[in-house]
């Protein structure tokens, strides 16, 4: 493995960084104070964002994206992550690759709309009872001549109140399972404006603000057939399939964060004066940088190595979990001791380091807990001797 970067992906990391600089730091203020982000705001950045060539740059180039392999894609979302979460994921927008799996028709009306930046789609799984057990949803799809009857509720659905269109994960029937009887499941393409589909507010959070998630309700919510995404029954194997980067995506922005944290408290030990000297020269201060950045080197590295062995096509759920699981609690951590080395002014709203540090909670539960993430390496250690 060659840790070196090229120079198209030195290119990248640096125009993305500059961007996020200019364009995307001084409006952190203000989002994080109203916790609102204005549609005039969006457009404007997204303009400058496609003038860049950064919008939508996680989509293959035939498809009108930036094709950027895995690792460089990483790199990319790395530089992105040191912003407000809204700022970036909205307005410099990277679409689900989940939409690569629809047909022409369905590209046509999902995937080009939003890599043009006319729309934004959803994901919409998780449920009140259905969390990390997709298998326990209870929301359903019946199938009723050549529609099908949408009912039931999601929530903690990000940006639904923005986006057009929602991809929505129903259970559709069932199937004998090692543990008896468990849930099959179809994804669906369901439009914003389908009668019996509401939208509904979310609950405040008090991670990403900006970034909202809202509860989508469907009331036999009728659906031709033509928007089912993938097989019917297959629901599984289409996220499976195009949904497992989504882990290296949440571990790089954490990196981006972490190095921006990490940042502010190198600058500010070396500034900061306390009985007579730097604070960066008392071991109390100096251990805690020292373990900061072998922290966020591991996570790093973990990262990029999945990210390597994604493009090879040799990387496992393991080498995900495990870059997802370091990334997002080498954050916390991170996040934490840069405050404690600043101090009270640490937790004023002056710097991004409070924001950072409510910011870091939400990435050990989404795109898969902690646990979760810990179950699926000690799953494949065990695996591996038969256990």
């Amino acid at each position: 493995m060659n840790f070196a970067l090229t120079e198209e992906q030195q290119l990248i990391v640096d125009t993305t960084r500059t961007f996020v600089e200019n364009e995307l730091y001084p409006h952190e203020a203000e989002v994080e104070r109203t916790g609102r982000l204005e549609i005039d705001l969006i457009r404007e950045i997204q303009k400058k964002a496609m003038q860049a060539g950064l919008y939508a740059a996680n989509m293959p180039a035939e498809v009108g994206g930036a094709g950027l392999d895995t690792l460089t894609w990483l790199l990319y979302e790395k530089e992105l992550g040191r912003a407000n979460y809204a700022l970036h994921w909205t307005c410099v927008a990277r679409p689900s690759n989940i939409l690569l799996a629809g047909t022409p028709q369905q590209r046509e009306k999902y995937l080009y709309p939003c890599i043009r930046g006319e729309t934004w789609d959803c994901l919409a799984m998780t449920e009140p009872g259905a969390g990390s057990d997709l298998r326990g949803m209870k929301a359903t799809a019946r199938q009723d001549g050549d529609d099908w009857v949408l009912n039931g509720a999601k929530h903690f659905i990000s940006h639904g109140d923005l986006a057009g269109f929602a991809i929505c994960f129903m259970a559709s029937g069932e199937e004998d399972g090692p543990r008896g009887k468990r849930k099959k499941i179809t994804a669906f393409f369901v439009d914003k404006g389908t009668k019996g589909f509401a939208v509904r507010d979310g609950y405040r959070n008090v991670s990403h603000r900006g970034y909202t998630n809202s509860i989508l309700e469907f009331d036999d919510c009728r659906i031709p057939k033509e928007q089912v995404l993938g097989e019917v029954h297959r629901g599984f194997e289409v996220a499976n399939s195009w949904l497992g980067a989504t882990r290296l995506q949440v571990a790089s922005t954490c990196l981006g964060r972490a190095e921006r944290a990490l940042g502010l408290a190198i600058a500010y030990a070396a500034e900061r004066e306390q009985f007579g000297q730097q604070i960066g020269k008392f071991q109390g201060v100096s251990f805690k940088l020292a373990d900061m950045a072998m922290e966020l080197k591991a996570a790093e590295l973990l990262t990029r190595e999945a990210g390597w062995k994604y493009d090879a096509g040799t990387v496992t759920d393991e080498d995900m979990a495990m870059a997802k699981l370091k990334a997002t609690e080498a954050l916390a951590f991170i996040a934490d001791e840069a405050i404690q080395i600043h101090g009270g002014m640490g937790l004023m709203d002056e710097l991004p380091l409070e924001r950072i540090w409510r910011d870091a909670r939400v990435e050990r539960i989404w795109e898969g807990t902690s646990e979760i993430q810990r179950h699926i390496i000690s799953r494949a250690l065990l695996r591996a001797v038969g256990g």
